[in-house]
């Protein structure tokens, strides 16, 4: 017997890697046939990279030296080497029984880990048995003995004992392995509480999972991670979508007088330490918040960040379509006030705001705008908005409101420009600034979100605040209305200085609360004041709390000396005020800290999720009306696709010129009580779309022009996103003389979108209406760039006696030496009139008529003979109707309105005295 001398191999590869017979796995090193699927040709025992060993000096490195036979050609191992020829054995023809008797001198037999471990070696029958090798037989004859193959030698003993081990392995785990992954440990040899290897010396324990904390060094384990203590029960938390307010009940007490406020106020030392106010919180409790906390001062922000996002339920709610969670806050406290702040009713349940008034509101220290946003989305353009915060950083960003139209909100910055709340000539000139522009009545509520960086100081967040608090609360109080509500953020209010604050407002609202909506993190100190219902007779508290902060600014430079209590200390620890502050204090903190603990555990384990989350999402938008959509910026787009989108019903009608009064048109005139009237100061009239802030443009309705920027016509203004306006550019006058002033203008004068409502269909009189409150709310006194917007005065027909009456010469700069007749409007204001414009505003066939027995109007149909004194609902003029009816009186060359005009009067022209007597006629009949 003879054999080919066996080629060492490369050092690098491992034996395990090319002998692990046991585990399976056949290598493609053993096969030099590169025919997938022949695995009666190829032999993988001998392929091995392996240094043979004698026999006699077992664990040498030497390599074994093996009789050399020379090769045949029909070697099938020569025929199949290929490339690969020097990483096979190849043997001369022999026998079985020599063969194995070959293997086991050299102990080639040993290299399989199933076999040598077996208590009985295999007979050479059970190992020549099973499987066909072409490379130890030349004959294809059929029934001869197939030599022995030892790649195969173990395959059947080996795949039954795997088949065992994996059913054993597979009996023994949890349903939570994937019965791959069973198969795949069950082949490697797997044995229960046994590790991986030849000598089960393999891992047993499952492989902890890494510690490493962000961007630490390796090995550094913050301390608050050690804090085994922090238990997280959560059992204590109530995770709802449902909210209750709890309200203090009313005080009854009279209003105290400014001289007794005065002996309320206390000064002493200041205070930098929080952990000795017990009066108002328990000290197990209050210990618990700042231990709390403390914990979480060794932390990464990323990973606290991280941590309370997965474990507050409420996380997801986010900012919806807004610009912030600020304005989800807003929304989730309106809707827990059933609607107070948006939709103010009266104690009877009517509501505080008529359908032509707008709801006012203040925001103050409130930059970016998040309840701005909220408010003016809620309203859909019917309110007016006053803001009051810092310049640059932390001010309005009203290129953010997406949602609701931020034309309609007015920041103001005090009388310095700065907007510091602190500084009382600001407080002033922002009070004046909201009176002028509320007719001296206020707003109907404000809200206040002030706060700034505490960082290293969170925990005398309260102590730092009070000065902002008190101004906040001041500012509230003086541009409130009677019966106006407040809202305003706190924070902790431990200290006798922050509870009398809140003590004060008890006194001066009908209803106070203190609520933490669940739109406000769990873990974190903040907490509401509502106030509802401002008391008519709360004037001393507003004059006292102005003493309060001029005396604060005094002691700004003073490190020692401080205001500790404005309300004597057994005042609040009297009655049912002390019973509700100690109450709500107490609840809040024991819910913060359980939350707090509960970051804590999410941080040690990264892998817990709070799972509730979408669904509370969702039941949260639901209550509180908020559509669950994704937050995107108005599309500005082209003025003339969103013009016919808009105007999808009828276009052509745009194209309609009005008629010219003529003797023929005013016999057409049935009715004196079917037509309205105003002055023009144009003969153009344009087309004028806003596309949000100050993209507007403008059409003269000819098919042959395009829309224009309004830019064109030397004016700028400002319009919200899907407002459509006709309207008319004119140049107005102020004064006379040389301190004349002149400046371009808009009146408007009729709508058909506006803020996106379509008021099309609406009576003319109550389109006119909406168009003065939506001009109103988006009149800027303090934008000086903006160009005035307004609408005209509308008389009735019978009435037009008032416009003579409003006529004027006077000289105009740039028109001549002599004087021009001129309109005047309200404030000083005048321009040179074109015209008068009629509407008629009853839909044939009915008409208005007036009753001389009962001296009242009554609307009849000329084609049914029907009488009624209710509005008939097809009576209404559209604005279609109104463009197609319109009646236009020139104020040419040769029309005499006014005794003092030089023009001499032309025959076929109407003059002032042939309206005039007109309409005399047509009232005596």
């Amino acid at each position: 017997m003879s054999f080919e001398k066996v080629e060492r191999l490369s050092d690098s590869e491992s034996d395990a890697d090319q002998f692990n017979l046991g585990a399976g796995h056949e290598s493609s090193a053993l096969s030099d046939s590169n025919d997938e699927g022949r695995g009666d040709s190829y032999v993988p025992f001998f392929s091995q990279k392996r240094k043979l060993e004698t026999s006699d000096d077992e664990g040498s490195n030497r390599p074994t030296k093996v009789p050399r036979t020379p090769r045949t050609k029909t070697s099938p191992v020569a025929n199949n080497a290929g490339k690969k020829q020097n990483r096979n054995i190849s043997y001369s023809q022999m026998s079985a029984s020599d063969s194995y008797e070959g293997f086991k001198k050299y102990g080639i037999l040993d290299l399989n880990s199933e076999v040598k471990d077996s208590d009985s070696e295999p007979e050479p029958q059970a190992l020549l048995s099973g499987h066909e090798s072409t490379t130890f037989s030349d004959s294809n004859d059929e029934g001869k003995p197939e030599l022995f193959s030892p790649s195969f030698s173990a395959r059947q003993s080996e795949d039954s004992q795997k088949e065992q081990m994996a059913n054993k392995f597979q009996n023994a785990q949890t349903s939570s392995y994937s019965e791959t992954s069973l198969k795949i440990m069950a082949k490697m040899g797997y044995q229960d509480g046994k590790g991986l290897g030849k000598n089960a010396q393999g891992r047993v324990e499952i492989v902890e999972a890494s510690k490493q904390r962000g961007r630490r060094g390796f090995g550094l384990y913050p301390k608050a991670f050690l804090k085994t203590e922090m238990k997280w029960d959560p059992d204590e938390e109530e995770i709802t979508a449902m909210e209750t307010i709890d309200w203090m009940k009313p005080c009854t007490d009279p209003m105290p007088s400014l001289e007794e406020l005065r002996t309320w106020k206390a000064t002493g030392k200041k205070k930098r330490i929080i952990d000795d106010e017990l009066n108002f919180i328990s000290s197990e409790l209050l210990s618990g918040i700042l231990d709390s906390k403390n914990i979480f001062d060794e932390l990464e922000s990323e990973e606290m960040r991280k941590a309370r996002s997965r474990s507050n339920p409420y996380e997801t709610i986010r900012g919806v379509i807004f610009q912030n969670r600020a304005a989800m806050k807003m929304s989730n406290i309106d809707a827990v006030c059933d609607f107070m702040l948006t939709q103010p009713k009266s104690k009877t349940g009517q509501p505080l705001v008529s359908s032509n008034s707008l709801l006012y509101f203040a925001d103050i220290c409130a930059g970016p705008g998040g309840f701005s946003e909220y408010v003016l989305w809620r309203r859909k353009g019917d309110a007016k908005g006053f803001g009051l915060t810092l310049r640059e950083c932390n001010d309005f960003k009203l290129e953010e409101f997406f949602a609701g139209p931020s034309e309609m909100f007015e920041p103001h910055y005090g009388a310095d420009g700065t907007g510091d709340i602190y500084k009382t000539e600001n407080q002033k000139a922002f009070e004046k600034f909201v009176k002028e522009n509320t007719e001296n009545k206020g707003v109907h509520f404000v809200m206040a979100d002030g706060g700034f960086s505490v960082e290293g100081q969170e925990n005398i967040q309260e102590i730092l605040s009070k000065q902002l608090y008190l101004c906040q609360f001041l500012t509230a109080l003086l541009v409130l209305r009677d019966d106006g509500h407040f809202v305003c953020k706190l924070f902790d209010i431990f200290t006798p200085f922050s509870v009398g604050l809140v003590y004060l407002m008890y006194r001066a609202f009908h209803q106070v609360a203190i609520f933490k909506p669940v739109t406000s993190r769990p873990a974190n100190s903040e907490r509401y004041i509502v106030c509802k219902a401002l008391r008519t007779d709360a004037e001393p508290i507003k004059q006292y709390l102005h003493e309060i902060n001029q005396e604060l600014l005094q002691m700004d430079d003073d490190d020692e000396t401080d205001i500790n209590d404005i309300v004597p200390l057994e005042t609040l620890l009297d009655g049912r005020f002390y019973d509700y502050i100690r109450s709500s204090n107490d609840l809040l903190a024991r819910k913060q800290i359980n939350n707090l603990r509960k970051i804590h555990a999410f941080a040690l384990d990264t892998n817990r999720h709070e799972y509730s989350q979408k669904d509370i999402r969702k039941q949260c938008l639901q209550l509180w009306k908020i559509p669950d959509n994704v937050r995107v910026a108005p599309a500005k787009g082209n003025p003339s696709i969103i013009f016919s989108k808009l105007m999808e019903e009828d276009c052509n009608m745009y194209h309609l010129t009005y008629e010219d009064l003529n003797p023929a048109k005013l016999k057409t005139v049935k009715s004196l009580y079917d037509y309205r009237c105003y002055v023009t100061g144009s003969e153009n009239r344009y087309f004028i779309l806003g596309l949000g802030r100050g993209h507007v443009c403008f059409w003269n309705g000819n098919q042959s022009s395009n829309w224009c920027k309004i830019e064109d016509k030397q004016i700028h203004i400002e319009l919200p996103s899907e407002t459509l306006l006709e309207a008319e550019i004119v140049q107005e006058f102020q004064g006379e003389g040389k301190g004349q002033k002149k400046q371009m203008t808009v009146h408007v004068l009729d709508a058909y979108f506006l803020c996106g409502d379509n008021v099309q269909k609406l009576h003319f009189n109550e389109r006119i209406e909406r168009l003065k409150k939506f001009v109103k709310a988006i009149t800027k006194t303090t934008r000086s760039d903006l160009a005035p917007i307004s609408v005209p005065e509308i008389y009735r027909m019978e009435e037009i006696h008032k416009i003579f009456d409003r006529l004027e010469m006077k000289l105009v700069k740039g028109q001549s030496r002599f004087r021009r007749l001129c309109y005047c409007k309200e404030k000083k204001h005048y321009f040179l009139p074109s015209g008068v414009h009629f509407v008629k505003i009853t839909k044939d066939p009915w008409t208005m008529c007036l009753s001389k027995s009962s001296n009242t109007k009554y609307f009849f149909n000329t084609s049914s003979g029907v009488s009624t004194y209710g509005f008939p609902g097809d009576a209404i003029t559209n604005t279609r109707d109104c463009r197609v009816n319109g009646i236009r009186w020139k104020w040419q060359e040769g029309v005499r309105v006014h005794d003092s005009q030089p023009t001499t009067q032309d025959r076929d022209k109407f003059s002032k005295e042939d309206i005039l007597q007109f309409i005399q006629d047509k009232i005596n009949k």
